[in-house]
C-alpha cells in the first residue's frame, strides 16, 4: 500500500551567496564553503528562518532559508520499513531515506534537507549538544585503529570504508531522578596482633544502617531502537553543560533521527542507574569495616522530569566477511569505540612464524650449550 503526500523540507542557505551552509564544530559557527562567510547563531536567526525553536513556532523574519516540497512515499515492504523520497531543490537528484530520519543532505550536491514534521509536535527536541569534533578527527581515529594491531585486515580501513563515516544526531531522553530510602548491612571488623609467641584475632560484628535522599540530573537513555544500547553507553559520558536550546540550524550538514521509543519505555533504565549509584554511595560511606553485606534495601527512585535531546555521534558501519562492524565516536568528547575484526590468515601465519622462531631459538641455544660443554 502506497501513500503519497507533500511535506516541507528546510534547505539552510548562506545569507550572503545562497549556497548550502553547514555548522562547523571547530568554529562553533555556520560557515559557507563557497564564499567563506561565517555566521553566529544570532546572525543565522536574524537572516534566515532558523529561529524556529523546539515548539516549531517560526520566527517571522526575512527568510533566506528555503522550504521545498517533499514527496513522501510510505511503502509497506517485507520488513515493514517506511521510506521517504524527496527531490533535491538544488540539483534535482532523488534522495531516498527512511521514516525515522529527520535530517539528511543530498549526496550529490550537499544540499541540506531537514524534514520539519519529524522534529515537530511531540518529536520536537528540547535541547541539543552541537558537534565539537570535526569529521577529519573522526576519520583520523578510524585510520589509527590498525596501529599496534597487526591482525587487523589490510583492507579494513580503506578509503571506501572511511567515506562511510557520518555525523549523526542520536535521540536521547535525559531523566532527573530522586532516590529516597535506606540500606541495612551486616558488617565485620577484624583485627590481628601478636603477644609473645601467640597470635590473636579479634572479630567484631556490626549492624549498619544508612538512610538518605539523593538527586541525579541528566541520566541518559537511548531513544532509538536502531542503535545498540551497549555502543551508546560506551561513548558516554557527555558533558551536559554544553546543552543548548534546540535549533534546527545545528543539523545543517549532519544526519539526525527522531526517537521511536517513548520516555516511559526507557525510564526504568535511568531509575535503575540512579538506584544503583545511590546504593553504592551508601554502601561505600563507611570504610572502616573488613566486610559488608547488604541485607535490606528500601531505596525507591522517582522520575522528577525528563527532556528530549539530540546528541552528536560520528558513526561508521563496515562490512567485512559478511559481517557488520559498528564504530562510534562521541561527537563532543572524541571517545571512540568499536569491535575490530581479525584476519584469521594473519593470526595463523603469525602463530606458525612464532612457533618456528621459538623452535629455531631452542636449537641454537642447545647447540651453543653443547659446544660450550664439549670445550669444557
Amino acid at each position: 500500500m502506497n501513500k503519497t503526500k507533500k511535506e516541507k523540507a528546510l534547505d539552510n542557505k548562506c545569507p550572503s551567496c545562497k549556497a548550502p551552509i553547514f555548522f562547523s564544530p571547530s568554529l562553533g559557527k555556520w560557515k559557507c564553503d563557497y564564499c567563506g562567510s561565517e555566521f553566529t547563531l544570532e546572525e543565522i536567526e536574524a537572516k534566515t528562518n532558523a529561529g524556529a525553536k523546539a515548539n516549531n513556532e517560526p520566527v517571522k523574519t526575512k527568510s533566506d532559508e528555503k522550504e521545498t516540497e517533499v514527496t513522501k512515499t510510505e511503502t509497506i515492504e517485507e520488513d515493514n520499513t517506511n521510506y521517504i523520497t524527496y527531490r533535491c531543490e538544488n540539483c534535482g537528484a532523488e534522495i531516498i531515506t527512511d521514516e525515522e530520519t529527520a535530517a539528511t543532505f543530498c549526496l550529490y550536491c550537499g544540499n541540506t534537507a531537514i524534514l520539519k514534521n519529524k522534529l515537530s509536535g511531540k518529536f520536537a527536541p528540547n535541547y541539543v549538544i552541537p558537534f565539537k569534533i570535526e569529521k577529519e578527527k573522526a576519520i583520523e581515529a578510524f585510520k589509527n585503529l590498525s596501529q599496534g594491531r597487526p591482525f587487523v585486515p589490510k583492507d579494513f580501513n580503506n578509503e571506501n570504508n572511511i567515506e562511510k563515516i557520518k555525523g549523526l544526531y542520536v535521540p536521547f531522553w535525559l531523566f532527573d531522578v530522586s532516590v529516597d530510602g535506606s540500606i541495612d548491612c551486616d558488617a565485620t571488623k577484624v583485627s590481628n596482633w601478636t603477644s609473645g609467641d601467640r597470635a590473636y584475632t579479634k572479630k567484631e560484628i556490626y549492624k549498619l544502617y544508612r538512610t538518605g535522599s539523593m538527586k541525579f540530573n541528566n541520566i541518559p537513555a537511548d531513544g532509538s531502537t536502531r542503535f545498540d544500547d551497549k555502543i551508546m553507553n560506551s561513548i558516554e559520558p557527555f558533558n551536559f553543560k554544553d546543552l543548548v536550546p534546540y535549533n534546527h540550524a545545528y543539523l545543517s550538514g549532519f544526519f539526525a533521527e527522531k526517537y521511536d521509543t517513548e520516555a516511559d519505555a526507557v525510564a526504568e533504565i535511568a531509575t535503575d542507574r540512579a538506584k544503583e549509584t545511590a546504593k553504592d554511595t551508601m554502601y561505600n560511606d563507611s570504610h572502616y569495616y573488613t566486610t559488608k553485606v547488604i541485607t535490606n534495601n528500601t531505596l525507591e527512585p522517582t522520575v522528577i522530569e525528563h527532556k528530549y535531546v539530540l546528541l552528536p555521534v560520528w558513526m561508521v558501519n563496515v562490512k567485512y566477511k559478511d559481517k557488520y562492524y559498528i564504530f562510534a565516536m562521541n561527537g563532543q568528547t572524541g571517545e571512540f569505540i568499536g569491535d575490530i575484526p581479525l584476519d584469521k590468515k594473519k593470526v595463523i601465519l603469525w602463530t606458525i612464524l612464532m612457533f618456528v622462531g621459538i623452535f629455531v631459538l631452542i636449537i641454537i641455544i642447545s647447540l651453543i650449550l653443547h659446544f660450550l660443554g664439549g670445550n669444557a
